[in-house]
Formats: C-alpha cells, sequence, structure tokens
C-alpha cells in the first residue's frame, strides 16, 4: 500500500514538473523586462512563432533569404528617393516606397487591446493597419467599432498635414484620407485614425495611424506597419516623454528556430556598457538615421575608398544609413568593387555567383575567410561570420552577404542591413542623436 501512494505521488510530482517545464520554456510566449523598460518579442515574418507563412514553404530558409534580398534594390531606390515633408494641406507623395518586411512585433491596438503583429521600419514615420471592411486585405483586420478608445481625424488637424499623399479638400473641415504607394505594384488608400496602441505594459494614447480600407498589390504588409523612423509621426515622436526618445532591438538570426528577438523602449534596461557612434540627421530626408562610415577593413587591411564616396551629403541625401528593412547591406558600386575585390584577394577563389550574391566559394574554405569591419566614427564593428556569409541551400556554398546599390542617378545611399544587424543590441538615442552597438544572443 505505501509504496503504491509513494508510487503515485511520484508520477503526479514528474508530470507536473514537465507541464511546468513545458510551458516555461515555450518559445513563441511573449518576452516580459523586468528592468523598467518595454520589452516587445521581435519575431521573422517567416519564423515558426510567426502567423504568416512564406511564399514558398517548401524553400529553404537560404532560398527565402535570396527571395527578400532580390526586392533591396527596390527599398534603396525608395531610400535614395525620400523628401522632406513639407507643411503643406497637399504634401507630395514619394513615388517609389518601401517593399521590403522582414520582422514584424506583437502590438495591441484599441479598447480592449486588439493583437496585430505589426512590420517594424526605422526608415518610416507612419503606422497604418488594415480595418474592418477593407477591400483585398487579410483576413486578420483591426475592428474600430468594437475599440471604445477609437476616432477619426479631419483635415483640419495639424497631424493631417503630415501625411503622405494626402486627399482633402481646401476648405472644410472633412476627414484626412490618403493614398500611398507601396512595394512599386501596390498600393492602398487609408483614413487617419486615433486610437490607444499598446506596447507591453505600456499606453499611448491618441496614437495617430492610418486606419486602411482598400489595397492594391500583394506588397502589403498583412497586419500593417510600426515606423520607429525620425519624424513627427514615429513612434518616439508621438509616445512623447514616455520613452525619452530612446529605444533599441536586437535582431535574431535567419536561422534561428523561432526567430525571436526583442525591440526595447525608453532608457530603461539598455545596455550600460556600449560603444557608440554619431546619429547625423538630413533634414532633406527626415526619417533616416545616418550613420558616419569612415571606411571598411578586410582582414588586416583597410580598403582604399575615396573620401568622397562616404561622405555626408546634406544635398545629395548621400552618405550611409541603418536600415531594419533592407535584408543585406548594399554599398554604392565603387565602394562594394573594392570591398568584393579585396575580400576575392585574400581568399584567393575559385568564385561564383549565386543570387544577388557576386562572391561565393565552396563552403570548406570558410575557416580562412576574413573578417569584415564597419569602421565609424568612435566605433569599429568587427562582423561575425553569421553577419558576413550566407550559405546555399544545400551548405555548399558560402557567399560574401553584400551587394552593389542599384546603379541608377539616385543610388548614393550606403545602406548597413538587418543581416548585418543580427544577433547585436542596436541601440537608437535619438534624444542624445548617438547610435550604439554591442553583441547579444537574441536567437
Amino acid at each position: 500500500m505505501e509504496l503504491a501512494i509513494f508510487a503515485f505521488f511520484f508520477f503526479f510530482f514528474f508530470f507536473t514538473l514537465l507541464s511546468t517545464t513545458t510551458i516555461a520554456f515555450d518559445p513563441c510566449a511573449s518576452s516580459t523586462f523586468k528592468s523598467g523598460g518595454s520589452d516587445l518579442s521581435i519575431v521573422h515574418i517567416y519564423g515558426k512563432c510567426s502567423p504568416f507563412s512564406p511564399p514558398k514553404p517548401s524553400s529553404s530558409w537560404a532560398n527565402t533569404v535570396l527571395n527578400m534580398a532580390s526586392t533591396d534594390p527596390q527599398r534603396l531606390t525608395y531610400l535614395s528617393s525620400l523628401v522632406a515633408q513639407k507643411s503643406t494641406s497637399i504634401p507630395v507623395a514619394s513615388g517609389q516606397v518601401l517593399n521590403t518586411a522582414n520582422y514584424v512585433a506583437r502590438i495591441k491596438l484599441g479598447t480592449p487591446g486588439q493583437l496585430m503583429f505589426m512590420v517594424l521600419d526605422t526608415s518610416n514615420d507612419g503606422a497604418w493597419v488594415p480595418c474592418s471592411g477593407c477591400t483585398s486585405c487579410s483576413s486578420t483586420m483591426f475592428t474600430p467599432n468594437t475599440s471604445s478608445t477609437y476616432g477619426t481625424m479631419d483635415c483640419s488637424m495639424p497631424e493631417c498635414a503630415q501625411v503622405r499623399g494626402l486627399s482633402c479638400p481646401t476648405t472644410g473641415s472633412t476627414q484626412c484620407s490618403f493614398n500611398q504607394s507601396y512595394g512599386g505594384a501596390s498600393s492602398f488608400s487609408a483614413t487617419l485614425s486615433h486610437d490607444s496602441l499598446g506596447l507591453a505594459n505600456d499606453i499611448v494614447p491618441n496614437y495617430a495611424f492610418g486606419c486602411i480600407n482598400a489595397i492594391s498589390g500583394s506588397a502589403i504588409p498583412p497586419q500593417g506597419l510600426l515606423g520607429l523612423g525620425r519624424g513627427p509621426m514615429s513612434l518616439m515622436s508621438q509616445s512623447g516623454p514616455l520613452y525619452s526618445g530612446v529605444f533599441s532591438y536586437c535582431l535574431p538570426s535567419f536561422k534561428s528556430n523561432y526567430f525571436s528577438g526583442s525591440l526595447r523602449l525608453g532608457p530603461k534596461g539598455q545596455p550600460k556598457t556600449i560603444k557608440t557612434t554619431t546619429l547625423l540627421k538630413n533634414p532633406h530626408r527626415p526619417s533616416l538615421y545616418y550613420v558616419n562610415l569612415t571606411g571598411v577593413s578586410v582582414g588586416r587591411v583597410l580598403v582604399p575608398i575615396a573620401p568622397e564616396l562616404l561622405a555626408f551629403d546634406l544635398n545629395t541625401g548621400a552618405g550611409t544609413i541603418i536600415d531594419s528593412g533592407t535584408v543585406i547591406t548594399r554599398f554604392v558600386q565603387p565602394i562594394y568593387n573594392a570591398v568584393r575585390d579585396e575580400f576575392r584577394k585574400q581568399m584567393k577563389g575559385p568564385f561564383t555567383s549565386l543570387g544577388a550574391f557576386d562572391t561565393c566559394f565552396t563552403a570548406t574554405n570558410e575557416e580562412v575567410a576574413p573578417a569584415v569591419t564597419l569602421k565609424f566614427a568612435g566605433l569599429d564593428l568587427v562582423l561575425p561570420m553569421e553577419n558576413s556569409l550566407i550559405h546555399s541551400s544545400s551548405g555548399s556554398l558560402a557567399c560574401l552577404s553584400m551587394a552593389a546599390a542599384p546603379n541608377n542617378v539616385n543610388s548614393v545611399l550606403n545602406v548597413i542591413a538587418n543581416l548585418q544587424q543580427q544577433n547585436l543590441r542596436i541601440l537608437f538615442d535619438v534624444a542624445n542623436s548617438r547610435l550604439g552597438i554591442a553583441r547579444e544572443n537574441c536567437n
């Protein structure tokens, strides 16, 4: 009898422990940061915890990256075409807009909060989501009628003048409506609205966003976008003193099983020891986070680059930005050619091409591949191999995961992209105009 009682309690304790352990290690559970800041999980848009399916379910992660990188030229053309917003009743809409949507966060909108997986974009200011009744939108939409704090904004409100593609009469106080392109062949129409934005345990009241009522094309992020740029409609601007103009993120590797990272809001909980470089600001392209890239090293060799190719130019928009939406780092053609040629010189080939990558070699030679160092004013970032090389789906090839920017008249930007930012804590201190980088494994 005593043996039976002992066995019962043993198995009860064992299964209770197993159940508790399973819950504690749920890789898709939202993270909660305990140091006083706000910490949101970041999920790669095609990760296992994401509600979105990859375009080709049978594709390997390497092919998925190649497919995403193929849209980078359109995004760079957009980034190169950005101009300043003007305080007029009908701002000029850009001809090209963002195309690649890589990382999403769990955001709640309305009261009570409705969960949306919104794309994070450091080069965009606005926020928008598909709303109920939307034509050609995804099945997951925000329902304004069930939110007690939802309201629309009319053309007389100052926020309306900040919207691209505005459609307002010269007189009157009608609803603030706008149309925007997205991804070249896609577009949407929306009504400027406001509601409570839920970020982890924080609530930002009266957050202005676009309530989408119709889309055309397939490039629109299915559950909307949250802009982390520097403009007046961005999260940092609309949240006011709540986060003191400070946020950071850690993007997990594409190869991570669950692609779970974090978006950390506010100065509390940020790394205490972190190397920083100055954030530069171009009033003609106010949304973008410019940094002072002073050089690139391959191995121990400082690549010879003409200073004017790296120079920050207010008039032309030239310089280097850090961006969460571009997949692979893109340099203007002369810089890329110089970096690639030095890399090839040290590797000694033979080399083949794969998609956007023109410097691929047998993966068994990866151990002798030289490290690539991005040199910023006051900060050197030595890229780990996982941030500078990408492998073919078969694993037989390794490629230098950088490329040249599109060769057109507007291509004056160098873009430090998300593949080179993975497993790093990237700190944006907008208030103090500084960018910090620290190592962090967030897979």
